[in-house]
């Protein structure tokens, strides 16, 4: 039998965190199971807030020690007027006990125990074992790229670097530092030379000795430079190390008339699944929605889930739209491009090989990872043709899904950590 140690003693400042923390690992499988269930069950809007888990109570019984009586005791309490020694108690019928199947009349039974996650545990427990795929080393924080910032003044530089004002400042204290004594001197030997000649006609030899001391103190004081190598201060500029956190994610979106609103929910959750998990990874992310039918057009987010469209289908002309935005806005050397499309499949049927062409040709070389999920589980046109590109493109990835329960595994499936170091 394990044994546990709880601690029951007061929590001091602090203490309740660390405790927080062992209770976390120590039900990890019973709070994993529950985040697993919210998500199913949560509106997507909200699913990086805060839960409340709730944990059977008999997950969490602890051994108690506790003194045996030993022998056999015969007791009559005090107040009995029913019994006396030696007379036999039937059993309760119906079992006793805290927590049993049937209603008790003393007020004391065992409640399940429910806590709350934190946003932060929340988001923690559910991207633990998820990771990028394929992230090049100077697109995330391990490596980092480099900018250039201000950093204080050195001794040498460049011409154009040089700080006027910094280098004038030095000058102008060296010249103080050097001439401060000479001078100090030069006015006591003036002062001195004033009273001799107040005294005298200007032609004794004390006179002359003092003026000889004076006009060398004045060739003393002219002769420290108003300007010199040691006073130059220059600009320094140090690189220093930032990690790359800027990536765009483009959700790309079926809105023909054979995508109803259950399939488009399907879709959202993915959507959002994606986003929580770049956030991660990425301090900015911009988000761009394209939905299309026979026709593409980038829209708001909410036009993009709940307006409503019938008609026929032509992917390409969103896969077009896309790679016009990724050009205009978005330079491969400056974002990480991920592309998440949803769509049950269906295709005109002379579009499927033009799609193929332009993500093979233009998009796929461009962007870090692009994921297709299609609502339906039949294989369609648009299915037959994007499983060609597997073969060449390992970043590029496809599952189906026909359920919301699917959304989850199919999104650990797909992100899930390879053992490549990154």
């Amino acid at each position: 039998m394990t044994l546990h140690i709880i601690d029951r003693r007061l929590a001091g400042k602090n203490k309740s965190v660390g405790n927080r923390e062992r209770f976390v690992r120590r039900y990890k499988a019973q709070i994993a199971e529950a985040v697993r269930k919210a998500v199913s069950t949560r509106d997507i809007r909200h699913i990086d807030q805060a839960e409340n888990i709730t944990i059977p109570k008999k997950d969490i019984q602890e051994p108690v020690f506790r003194h045996g009586q030993g022998g056999i005791r015969d007791v009559v309490l005090p107040g009995n007027h029913d019994h006396v020694r030696g007379d036999r108690i039937a059993r309760p019928q119906g079992g006793g006990g805290a927590g049993g199947s049937q209603a008790s009349d003393n007020g004391e039974s065992q409640d399940d125990f429910t806590f709350t996650l934190t946003k932060e545990e929340f988001m923690e427990l559910f991207f633990e074992d998820l990771a990028l795929p394929r992230l090049l080393r100077n697109h995330i924080g391990n490596t980092l790229q480099y900018k250039t910032r201000r950093a204080g003044y050195s001794h040498d530089g460049t011409p154009n670097n040089l700080a006027v004002v910094r280098t004038m400042r030095g000058a102008l204290g060296r010249r103080i530092a050097l001439s401060k004594a000479p001078n100090r001197e030069l006015h006591v030997l003036e002062a001195e030379l004033e009273s001799l000649l107040a005294q005298d006609d200007g032609t004794s030899e004390a006179i002359a000795e003092l003026q000889r001391q004076i006009e060398a103190l004045r060739e003393r004081i002219r002769r420290v430079p108003f300007l010199e190598p040691l006073d130059l201060r220059f600009r320094n500029r140090a690189k220093v190390p930032v990690p790359s956190s800027q990536a765009v994610m483009f959700c790309v979106m079926d809105v023909s008339g054979s995508m109803d609103q259950e399939r488009k929910d399907l879709a959202k959750r993915f959507f959002i699944l994606l986003y929580l998990f770049l956030t991660r990874h990425y301090e900015k992310i911009e988000i761009v929605f394209i939905r299309h039918h026979t026709q593409a057009a980038e829209v708001s987010e909410d036009e993009f889930f709940h307006s409503t469209e019938s008609g026929g289908t032509v992917v390409s002309s969103a896969l077009v739209l896309l790679d016009q935005i990724i050009r205009a806005r978005y330079p491969v050397n400056d974002w990480n491009i991920y592309v998440a499309q949803a769509s049950d499949g269906d295709n005109f049927s002379d579009d499927g090989g033009k799609c193929r062409a332009l993500l093979a040709e233009k998009i796929l070389p461009l962007v870090r990872y692009y994921a297709y999920l299609q609502v339906v589980q039949e294989e369609q046109n648009l299915w037959e043709e994007y499983t060609r590109l597997q073969t060449d493109f390992a970043h590029f990835a496809m599952r189906k899904v026909s359920d919301a329960s699917e959304i989850y595994p199919v999104f650990r499936d797909l992100f899930k950590k390879d053992g490549v170091s990154i």
